[in-house]
């Protein structure tokens, strides 16, 4: 009996172990689907009115494009108090201060060889996602996954044009100091390295051209660093800055070099070290899809701005550049590749994030002085003959916005004296803000004249007879009721300015 018992018992014992663990497998599983879930419920259609005339603007361009919401849910002082934090974004020393921290003691302190701190305004520029949803700057928010439709060796050399990587064989220089070529070019490492990271090609092109430039003689891969001979990293993966002289890059090297502690594991991952071309732009490639736009991170702004993941609870630190305008600059490139390529009309996705209690207007460049403008409230009209361009900032070098047709009323926010050329900051009735060339803006009357009836008393006037034009303006309490009067045919018949017909002569 007591061996039955014991059976019995250690039935029970496991069948509970393997409830234990279906009910521990059932709970994974939960968690995963609640991730997923919470993505699917954070992602919609739905708009706020205030980014609307944007969106619509770009459907009405490009018809194939998605747009989602991404809700974020996260407070817009919050967001900008905790990625405003010294060291966390950078731009050029060569800025003017109002694109820097001024702080005392933080003020031109180089972070990073040549890079400063940046200002909160510079901040709450490039996190302002309404600031760029114009045709250039939205490939920020693009999407990174691959496509096998439109990744093509082709479609990235188009991308690579103008710079060193375009058209030309891989070599490279071994830890020896020897000149390797192979038989393969940029294009084709690059679409592998998409291929097999499952990363969109013109992202990884494109972040080549961001993070080396356009020279095959950056340090990051030169392969001749002293103490990194013949290692490489095309992406300037772990190039954390530093205040020593190429700190930054020699600490990219160093990931290249040993994945700076990595496990054995990690380091076959990423295809550590990277010691030849191949394994650095593939390795890479594979570091960013599974680090980055694998964990919910899958556009370039919220790889820099590290405000959504499905991987961590904790925000504001997996950011994978400095450079505060890192998403503004790469989203030029991305455009003028898919441009060249022809390819602007595909379908592709964009993932726009929403934050809680945004401004009512978007937040302006520090670029853009406070001291040009000042504040108007100003019923304007285009005065054209056809049409005007309404663009995301005072100049013709900022992207168009829309374009408003000859007579377009809209509310001037902004009236522009600067040097030389004045725009104004103006709101169209739909709700979207630019800027417009002012000499093409007309002040709206306090009421305008609607309608204009003319009559004559007679439909004959008899030579040197003159007669009354009777005329109702409406609405009858303009401001402005002047009319001025002319005739077609003088020989005819002429007309006084007070509106008096005199008979000349007859029609021949």
């Amino acid at each position: 009996m007591k061996k039955k018992i014991i059976i019995i018992l250690s039935s029970i014992i496991i069948l509970s172990i393997m409830f234990i663990i279906v009910f521990n497998l059932l709970k994974i599983d939960n968690v995963k689907s609640e991730t997923i879930l919470t993505r699917q419920m954070m992602l919609s259609d739905i708009f706020p009115d205030n980014y609307k005339p944007y969106i619509n603007e770009l459907k009405k361009q490009y018809p194939n494009w998605e747009f989602k919401a991404l809700y974020t849910n996260l407070d817009w002082k919050y967001v900008i108090d905790n990625e405003n934090i010294f060291g966390k974004n950078l731009v050029p020393k060569s800025y003017s201060d109002s694109w820097k921290n001024t702080n005392p003691g933080e003020y031109n302190v180089e972070v990073d060889s040549g890079w400063v701190d940046s200002s909160r305004t510079a901040v709450e520029y490039a996190m302002d996602p309404r600031n760029f949803l114009n045709y250039v700057r939205v490939f920020q928010f693009e999407e990174l996954s691959y496509n096998s439709r439109t990744n093509t060796t082709s479609s990235i050399e188009k991308v690579l044009y103008g710079t060193e990587f375009y058209n030309k064989i891989v070599e490279y220089k071994n830890s020896s100091g020897n000149n390797i070529v192979t038989d393969k070019k940029y294009s084709e490492l690059i679409l592998s390295a998409a291929k097999t990271s499952g990363v969109s090609s013109f992202h990884l092109a494109s972040r080549i051209k961001q993070e080396v430039g356009p020279f095959l003689s950056h340090s990051s891969i030169s392969g001749t660093v002293s103490g990194f001979e013949g290692l490489y990293n095309f992406y300037n993966i772990g190039a954390t800055s530093s205040s020593e002289p190429m700190g930054a890059i020699k600490n990219g090297l160093q990931y290249a070099k040993d994945g700076k502690g990595a496990t054995a594991a990690t380091k076959e991952k990423y295809l550590i070290p990277w010691n030849t071309k191949e394994r650095a732009i593939i390795g890479g490639a594979i570091f960013i899809g599974s680090s980055y736009i694998n964990q919910g991170q899958d556009t370039i702004y919220l790889q820099k701005f590290h405000v959504y993941d499905t991987g961590s609870d904790e925000l504001f630190w997996h950011q994978y550049m400095t450079n505060v305008l890192a998403p503004y600059s790469e989203s030029k490139l991305i455009y003028t590749g898919y441009s060249n390529a022809n390819l602007l009309d595909s379908s592709m996705s964009f993932v726009i994030p929403i934050y809680e209690n945004m401004p009512d207007l978007p937040c302006t460049s520090p670029a853009i002085s406070a001291s040009d403008f000042s504040s108007d409230n100003t019923e304007v009209f285009a005065n054209v003959d056809t049409s005007l361009n309404v663009r995301s900032g005072p100049g013709t070098s900022y992207e168009i916005l829309t374009s408003v047709q000859a007579g377009t009323r809209m509310t001037r926010i902004a009236k522009g004296k600067q040097k030389g050329e004045l725009w104004d900051r103006v709101k169209l009735d739909n709700g979207l803000v630019g800027y417009v060339f002012q000499t093409y803006l007309e002040e709206v009357p306090d009421k305008q004249v609607e309608k204009i009836e003319l009559s004559v008393d007679k439909s004959t006037i008899n030579k040197g007879e003159k007669i009354k034009i009777n005329y109702t303006i409406s609405p009858s309490d303009v401001a402005d009721k002047t009319l001025k009067f002319t005739s077609s045919d003088t020989k005819v018949a002429t007309v006084s300015s007070d509106g008096y017909i005199l008979g000349i002569g007859s029609r021949n």
